[in-house]
């Protein structure tokens, strides 16, 4: 009998794929407990379609984080430290700070998790951070980082 997994299954194959086994175990096994479904014509037509709306899904999620990296690049975003005697900064700039910072000034929302920071920024000036905007895709973002006045 041959199936369509719903789900990866251990020792047959992986999301989508359409495996061959026998009758008993993809019935009493796979098909009721939801992990797979009889790979009919319209079944197999289903996960065709299902396959080329995630692939295009894909293609424009690849574009928007292409177009999002060409406008990052021009990007300057200012952020403050409070520092003491002798430019001794007290605290560090994190990459949620970034992220609320690049809302503030440019009106665009970046996760924290896609801005790549080693370690906390703890000194004052220009420092360039990594962002991973996509598996494929990475910018790197200016980040001045100014004394902060009382």
């Amino acid at each position: 009998m041959k199936v369509i997994l719903l789900a990866d299954v251990r020792s047959q194959g992986k999301k989508g794929d359409i495996v061959e086994v026998s009758d008993g175990y993809g019935r009493n096994a796979l098909i009721k407990k939801k992990l797979a479904v009889e790979a009919t014509p319209v079944n197999i037509n289903n996960l065709k379609l299902h396959n080329k709306h995630a692939e295009k899904v894909a293609e424009e999620n690849l574009e928007a984080a292409k177009e999002m990296a060409k406008r990052v690049k021009d990007w300057k975003v200012e952020t403050t430290l409070k520092s003491g005697e002798g430019g001794r900064t007290f605290g560090s700039v994190s990459a949620k700070e970034i992220a609320e910072a690049i809302e503030k000034q440019y009106h665009e929302k970046i996760d924290k998790k896609k801005i790549h920071l080693p370690e906390p920024i703890r000194s004052l000036g220009v420092h360039e951070v990594t962002l991973k905007l996509h598996p494929q895709v990475t910018a790197t973002l200016r980040v001045h980082v100014g004394e902060k006045t009382n």
